[in-house]
């Protein structure tokens, strides 16, 4: 075995390491084509407008009460991405429901995006530029 051979080894052991995985556990769960992986639609918000008629989904709102309570879209669930027991509360929602998931410029549920996953929720909508754009788009807003 030469040493470039023996350095990319090295490489993807580092890599894997990184991730959380141990050698053991790589060699265990090969990477597979999840066909029940979390799918994720990205969508602005005239489009979001369309799924909200629908009545066929959920829509998250993951801003703080507070942001909520100053104006949101019409049905939204409010649940805090900054709450010490977000993961937990996302967890218990149901996973086989679709969901349509914003804050108010899309950074917070971006960074969301891994817990849903995490949990394998079925089919996610996210609002590109959250709230903000909603707004922007002249569309209408609850209070």
């Amino acid at each position: 075995m030469n040493r470039r051979n023996i350095s990319l080894k090295r490489m993807s052991l580092v890599v894997l390491a990184s991730l959380g995985f141990t050698i053991a556990q790589a060699a265990e769960k090969p990477p597979t084509n999840r066909t029940d992986a979390t799918v994720v639609q990205h969508v602005n918000p005239e489009a979001a407008q369309k799924l909200v008629a629908t009545n066929k989904l959920v829509i998250l709102d993951i801003r703080t009460p507070e942001e909520f309570q100053a104006g949101h879209i019409a049905g939204a669930t409010n649940i805090n991405f900054r709450a010490p027991d977000f993961a937990k509360q996302i967890a218990a929602l149901p996973k086989d429901k679709t969901y349509l998931l914003h804050c108010a410029s899309g950074n917070r549920s971006t960074q969301s995006l891994p817990v849903f996953k995490q949990h394998d929720f079925k089919s996610l909508y996210h609002l590109d530029g959250g709230m903000k754009a909603w707004e922007k788009a002249g569309l209408p807003v609850a209070k």
